[in-house]
């Protein structure tokens, strides 16, 4: 399994948010690019970005920052926010990012979600937000009425291979993720714990409350691509070197099937 640190950017600056508040706004780093290169000299090969400006306002993604972090980090970036039609996803991907995630749009825009994955394949994820079951878009502030199983059943149709799933509920809150929705979505499109290891249809990524080294094994053993941790990586809860290294360890136990996930 994969780590993913997080930054999620606000005014240029690193940020994070509780349960997707805007009124409770913390700031961590006025310089994303030295908080990149930090993460990547504690040894993480992924970095999972937010631009939660763009996801709440709909205004373009600020690009020349993103040049900046993938250029002088040298990770593989994946990002979110804002992502609304092919001209976006092009200059991000002229920024270096590897890959970008398809928010509000995927709900709201069927044709472009369906000409997106067409375009870019797997460079294009999914990010199912949820705040009670049902998906939440719109920088998390418009509830939908759509469940996590129905959405997930119309993206793996158009042929969406990675999706990062929040439990906004969780976000922030350094309680651990929820655990129970991710071995339930694994199930219904993965089928048993000894199919999801070589599952081809999906990468599932977990994102919030993502706290403990406990929590880190506890998903890689459910069969998760990946996990993105922020507050706990921030508040210092939590080692990145060691997050990763938990994570990575069923690469050394892998049975015959196992996939070697990569960023």
């Amino acid at each position: 399994m994969l780590i993913y640190p997080a930054i999620d950017l606000y005014e240029g600056q690193v940020v994070r948010l509780v349960k997707g508040r805007f009124d409770r706004i913390t700031v961590y780093d006025p310089n994303p690019v030295d908080r990149a290169r930090r993460i990547r000299d504690e040894g993480a090969s992924c970095l999972h970005i937010v631009d939660l400006q763009s996801a709440r306002d709909g205004s373009e993604p600020d690009y020349e920052l993103l040049e900046k972090i993938a250029k002088e980090s040298g990770l593989f970036v994946e990002m979110g926010g804002g992502i609304r039609d092919l001209d976006r996803i092009r200059r991000c991907s002229e920024a270096g990012i590897s890959r970008v995630i398809l928010g509000t749009a995927a709900v709201e825009q069927d044709d472009f979600l369906r000409e997106a994955v067409s375009a870019y394949g797997e460079a294009v994820a999914i990010g199912a937000d949820l705040l009670d079951g049902k998906v939440a878009i719109r920088g998390w502030e418009v509830q939908t009425g759509l469940s996590a199983k129905e959405f997930f059943s119309h993206l793996l149709e158009v042929g969406v291979k990675t999706v990062i799933c929040t439990d906004i509920s969780r976000d922030g809150m350094l309680g651990g993720s929820n655990r129970e929705l991710y071995a339930e979505l694994l199930s219904a499109f993965c089928g048993n714990e000894s199919d999801r290891r070589d599952c081809s249809r999906l990468d599932l990524i977990a994102s919030g409350g993502v706290s403990s080294l406990e929590e880190i094994a506890a998903l890689r053993d459910l069969g998760l691509s990946g996990a993105i941790i922020g507050k706990a990586w921030y508040s210092g809860a939590l080692s990145l070197r060691e997050a990763i290294s938990v994570a990575s360890a069923a690469a050394n136990l892998s049975a015959e099937g196992r996939r070697d996930h990569s960023c």
